[in-house]
């Protein structure tokens, strides 16, 4: 049940609703999670719009994208680790409608802490997580 924020120099995106649905179900694929309301309405994507000039790298350029995925502790070995960053740069290119923007996105993928994915004012720990599911989908 990962969270997303992309940060983008306002313009950037025309079509920020559907880009943010597209990051989401993305990352649901490369989790691996199943498609229910659980994982679906906890997942989601925040496309935030910066001022151009509040972006720079040392060199002094403005025009990059830092993408920040997090997720529970675990949740992505490496081949899904892989596969997230290079999906995610696609997605951010394509909806930017500029291929040279690949080059220039930024993905940082971070980890809550064990117990520190809260939802609806319960810290969950990843049995927990995977003991919802379970229940959710009749499997327990």
């Amino acid at each position: 049940m990962p969270l997303i924020d992309v940060m983008a120099a306002a313009g950037t995106f025309a079509d920020k609703q559907t880009l943010a649905q597209d990051l989401a179900r993305t990352l649901m694929h490369w989790e691996q999670v199943p498609e229910i309301p659980f994982f679906s309405d906890n997942t989601a994507a925040f496309i935030h719009d910066l001022e151009p000039a509040a972006i720079s790298t040392a060199a002094g350029a403005g025009n990059h994208v830092r993408v920040q995925v997090t997720t529970n502790a675990g949740a992505l070995n490496r081949e899904q680790q892989l596969g997230v960053v290079a999906e995610i740069t696609a997605l951010i290119a394509r909806a930017a409608q500029d291929p040279g923007l690949a080059d220039r996105t930024w993905v940082a993928l971070c980890e809550a802490v064990e117990g520190g994915w809260g939802i609806a004012g319960h810290a969950y720990t990843n049995p927990e997580i995977v003991q919802t599911a379970r229940r959710l989908l009749g499997k327990e």
